[in-house]
């Protein structure tokens, strides 16, 4: 298990080898001097990522040391992931690091497709009913950039509001809207506020348990212009009670996504954990422990992440 000033030690090294060397491929730099600062050869990386379920080549791992090429596929990036905790890294010191995409032909990325959101979703999802014939046309003029969620709860352990704030990027001329989707909620009483952009229809779907509003832009978006967006979602007089995680389906692959829990100082978890799943329901992976700061708060950041879902869960002193 790693002890906490070796993860310390381990972030001062990265940070003082991008000192030392500049920002050149810094992914390839910091990973390379992670793997000599704890004696491994890539091999033994190699085979402790295959005892995870992880199966990374040898020469991937060389090209990754060298700089030669860099982490994007999804299994790609959870290696990285297990890679952190196999070098005593920090969570998300490799992730931050790795550049943006090597550009493929003239495509400035596509949104996701219906079958990748049943993926994400599950199949026959409170979403997918919830949305009908528009699901596989699901906001595909549009792709997020960067995504930071903030649920803050009451002196009850319950969930009270989420803000989320968001930048999308248009895949082709026209987009004039995000279509968001909550579920999960006593839908009938759930209040909407936008904060950034227009708010436009809101459907409320107490038989579903869920919430569909259109948040809109004011204007037509050109191919590749961004827009930002924050709305607010308010629970209502009776919130969920004492839930014991939040999560967040992802359909693509943000630069960045932040899950931020506020609690209550009179209500104040016992611990706090984040992880990831491949899908709805699936296995948990990446677990790992956050802290509860001097704010009483916790997070996670994560950089590039692939489809999926991210959450967090916690628990409740008895």
């Amino acid at each position: 298990m790693r002890r906490p000033h070796e993860a310390d030690e381990g972030a001062a090294s990265a940070a003082a080898h991008l000192a030392a060397t500049g920002s050149a491929a810094p992914f390839a730099a910091v990973f390379r001097d992670a793997v000599q600062r704890r004696g491994l050869s890539l091999d033994r990386v190699r085979e402790r990522l295959a005892a995870q379920g992880i199966s990374i080549s040898l020469a991937t791992l060389s090209y990754w040391q060298r700089g030669r090429s860099q982490p994007e596929q999804a299994r790609s990036l959870r290696a990285v992931d297990a890679l952190e905790a196999i070098l005593d890294l920090p969570p998300g010191t490799l992730r931050s690091l790795i550049g943006p995409s090597r550009p493929r032909g003239r495509t400035t990325g596509r949104a996701p497709g219906p079958d990748v959101s049943r993926q994400v979703f599950g199949r026959q999802s409170h979403i997918e009913r919830a949305l009908g014939p528009t699901f596989p046309r699901f906001n595909d003029d549009l792709v997020s950039l960067t995504i930071h969620e903030t649920v803050r709860f009451d002196e009850h352990r319950r969930f009270r509001t989420v803000t989320v704030k968001q930048v999308v990027r248009a895949t082709r001329d026209g987009a004039g809207r995000i279509t968001v989707v909550h579920d999960e909620i006593a839908a009938e009483h759930a209040g909407f506020t936008a904060h950034c952009g227009r708010l436009g229809t809101v459907r409320r779907l107490p038989e579903l348990r869920t919430v569909v509003a259109e948040v809109e832009f004011g204007r037509p978006l050109a191919r590749d212009e961004t827009a930002l967006i924050s709305y607010t979602l308010r629970y209502g007089p009776e919130p969920a009670a004492s839930p014991a995680h939040y999560e967040r389906r992802l359909r693509t692959s943000p630069h960045e996504f932040l899950l931020h829990l506020c609690f209550h100082p009179d209500a104040l978890p016992s611990s706090c954990h984040r992880y990831s799943r491949e899908r709805i329901g699936g296995p948990k992976r990446s677990e790992r422990r956050t802290v509860l700061d001097v704010s009483h708060t916790s997070h996670m950041l994560l950089h590039r992440c692939p489809p999926g879902v991210y959450g967090m869960s916690w628990e409740w002193p008895r």
